[in-house]
């Protein structure tokens, strides 16, 4: 007689597959629950130095072994993901800051991280800040007894100005202050920002770490065990997670990360280059470029550039203009972000952004894709011819 089906079989099974299997993808290990041995262990294992796995929130061998080597490429030590880049945002400020501190930011910071400060400064009671991107080691005048942390953006993800990193650093550690970056730009390939002198690094890794455009994911960077406790630390409390199958998506696309990086530089300064000789165009805000602010700092710290600059129209044209410039795009698609094989352009109302921008004209941000660089040339010349 055939024995009854059990319902348990379909839980609890013997079968394990065989040791020994191999390949170059990394594993997607997916738990909430982790087991343990025996209960000795359960209470024994500590997860904060990573050498343990407690829950699946704080980890499992697919996440730890993307930041172990996102860390590698930063040049760190430490490395914590976050669910994305403003995730990776909130992360330092929550480790560092507290009520009745005082943050800097530059003027040219990314908008999710000036909302985000602005709002732990009106519900926390933590003071925000903002310098001109280019001051330097004229930061120290700035710093107050309760500046615990500065923000720098290398270089800023709209107007492109370069930041003296090296001297801010000095600056900042002179009075014991913590300097944070946002290195997104490079990629951490192009610009290394801990040789350089900062304390704290993050990544918007849905750029050019994932490159396919469909991951969301941030990673925050230390190089001193300290502060990787307090990165812990806030991590634990907030409850930050991230899916190991995103974390497999960025995996495998790190290992062409380098060369796609490289081949969105070079067609970005030859759509930039032809751009710049365009009477359309009053200035071309690429790092590469000598008239761009901050070049100097760029050609004396940086490797290479992203494919990611933008340009000022000829203040002739109008805003209503330089929007049907950019609808009249094929190839360019309508979108933030970057580092994708899709090209895109996105128009910038910079003045309500910044306090005191001077320049005058529309900006318009481009994201140089993967696309052949004369198609997209034809494709922004045809959209001028609209203007």
């Amino acid at each position: 007689m055939t024995k009854p089906f059990s319902q348990t079989e379909l839980i609890h099974n013997e079968y394990q597959a065989p040791q020994g299997f191999n390949a170059f993808s990394v594993p997607i290990h997916h738990a909430s629950t982790v087991l343990f041995d025996n209960v000795a262990a359960l209470r024994s294992k500590e997860w904060l130095d990573k050498n343990a796995y407690r829950y699946g929130l704080h980890g499992t061998p697919t996440t730890f072994t993307l930041e172990a080597r996102l860390a590698s490429i930063e040049g760190g030590e430490y490395c914590r993901l976050a669910q994305s880049g403003l995730g990776a945002l909130a992360l330092v400020d929550f480790a560092f800051l507290k009520a009745g501190d005082d943050m800097l930011l530059p003027d040219n910071v990314y908008g999710d991280n000036r909302g985000l400060s602005d709002w732990l400064s009106a519900n926390f009671n933590i003071t925000t800040r903002y310098y001109p991107p280019l001051i330097g080691s004229g930061i120290a005048d700035l710093i107050q007894a309760n500046t615990k942390l500065i923000w720098a953006e290398a270089p800023g993800s709209v107007s492109m100005e370069v930041p003296d990193i090296p001297a801010i650093c000095a600056a900042a550690h002179a009075k014991g202050v913590l300097v944070a970056i946002d290195n997104t730009w490079s990629a951490g390939l192009a610009f290394r920002a801990f040789d350089h002198g900062a304390d704290i690094v993050m990544q918007a890794l849905t750029k050019y770490q994932s490159g396919g455009s469909d991951v969301l994911m941030g990673a925050v960077i230390t190089r001193d065990p300290k502060l990787a406790q307090q990165i812990e630390n806030s991590y634990s409390s907030i409850g930050f997670n991230v899916s190991p199958d995103d974390a497999y998506l960025v995996l495998r696309s790190l290992p062409s990360m380098k060369l796609r990086f490289e081949a969105h530089d070079a067609a970005g300064r030859e759509v930039a280059m032809w751009l710049k000789g365009r009477s359309e165009i009053s200035k071309v805000l690429h790092p590469a470029f000598a008239d761009c602010p901050g070049h100097e700092i760029w050609k004396r710290d940086f490797t290479g550039a992203a494919g990611l600059f933008s340009v000022l129209f000829d203040a002739r044209y109008s805003e209503e203009q330089t929007d049907r410039f950019v609808d009249s795009l094929k190839l360019f698609k309508i979108g933030f972000s970057w580092g994708g094989a899709n090209s895109l352009a996105v128009p910038y109302r910079i003045k309500a952004m910044r306090q005191n921008w001077q320049e005058q004209g529309t900006l318009v941000r481009f994201n140089i894709g993967l696309e052949d660089t004369q198609d997209l040339i034809a494709d922004i010349e045809q959209a001028l011819n609209k203007l």
